[in-house]
């Protein structure tokens, strides 16, 4: 169905947030079951189609729903378009940053504003197929898992998108706990736990698996059918990789190390100073022969390896004191706790 745009615009896309209120359009407020967040940016020629297939699919499931669309600061007509969809369905909200400002704040502003027990993350780009999201959310509701993630095992992308991420994606695998083929997918079916827990801020959100099962939530994956992109063109160049491969490093402190700190940089420091010790035990002994080691290159050279050993150590131990006075050592896990008691109100957290 084609969707009519309002006649006067100015007013709604003057405005730097578009929130909408269910108790203001006469919405029901009854809590949907499924909250599906739609990051998008500058996609005014898919939305509508996204749009449609979504509701068919939560239709025929028989899910309550609500569709969550949060626009990234779009340049063209998407403002318009989601403005005419929320007016034309009750289920739809519709959040607009005031500028650009990444994937990571849209979805963090979608997960704030969802309602649903089961969130779905879904992209705009209509490479996502809307009907699989049903039986994913079937399996987070029973339990069986906190996250799945899609696996877009047929890839239809250009190769220099898909070769890149095959690279990140087996260097993921081998620093995270969660041992998936495809991080990065933009479909993605969590509980609402876990989008509470979730770390979303740069380009962390493609890194929610590896998190979610560092604080100990059920990660798995599932092949999902990935579709050809029908308009406009990626959004993303080749700068994101290489913030990918940096934010490696954020992975393995935030995953491995996050309560033990001082064991990351003090083992680096460990290695670096016996090193240095080395290197000048072998000059003492040449000392002791009498050879003259003042001028040579290899004496400043054990100095510094042993100084910034030296310095691994107290940064770790500094992290140690930072990470014991700002928090208890379990305080950030309880999103993961699953809780069965008999008292009032004393279900699952």
């Amino acid at each position: 169905m084609p969707v009519t745009k309002p006649e006067d615009q100015s007013s709604r896309t003057s405005r730097p947030e578009l929130v909408a209120s269910p108790e203001a359009s006469g919405a029901d407020t009854t809590r949907p079951a499924v909250s599906v967040v739609v990051p998008c940016f500058d996609e005014e020629s898919s939305l509508e189609t996204l749009h449609g297939e979504i509701c068919e699919a939560f239709e025929k499931a028989g899910q309550t729903f609500e569709v969550i669309y949060v626009d990234d600061g779009s340049g063209d007509q998407t403002p318009q378009v989601l403005a005419a969809l929320h007016e034309q369905d009750q289920r739809v909200e519709v959040i607009r940053q005031r500028r650009n400002r990444g994937k990571a704040s849209a979805l963090a502003a979608g997960f704030t504003h969802a309602r649903g027990a089961v969130i779905c993350m879904v992209d705009g780009d209509l490479q996502d197929d809307p009907a699989e999201l049903p039986p994913l959310v079937e399996q987070v509701q029973r339990g069986d898992h906190d996250l799945i993630v899609g696996w877009k095992k047929q890839r239809n992308d250009p190769f220099t998108k898909v070769i890149p991420s095959r690279v990140f994606n087996w260097m993921l695998r081998r620093l995270s706990p969660a041992k998936l083929h495809d991080f990065n997918c933009g479909l993605k079916v969590l509980s609402a736990d876990v989008a509470k827990a979730a770390p979303l801020y740069g380009d962390l959100y493609r890194f929610l698996p590896a998190f979610a099962a560092a604080q100990g939530f059920a990660v798995t994956e599932t092949p999902i059918n990935h579709r050809p992109r029908r308009h406009g063109h990626s959004k993303y160049g080749a700068g994101r990789f290489l913030r990918g491969f940096l934010d490696l490093f954020t992975v393995l402190l935030l995953t491995r190390f996050r309560f033990r700190p001082l064991h990351l940089f003090g083992g680096f420091g460990l290695v670096f100073m016996v090193l240095g010790l080395s290197v000048m035990t072998y000059l003492s002994a040449l000392w002791f022969g009498g050879a003259t080691i003042g001028n040579r290159p290899l004496l400043l050279f054990g100095v510094l390896l042993f100084l910034t050993g030296v310095q691994g150590i107290g940064i770790g131990l500094i992290a140690e004191m930072i990470g014991h006075d700002r928090r208890g050592r379990h305080d950030d896990l309880t999103p993961a706790r699953r809780v069965l008691s008999h008292r009032p109100g004393g279900g699952n957290e």
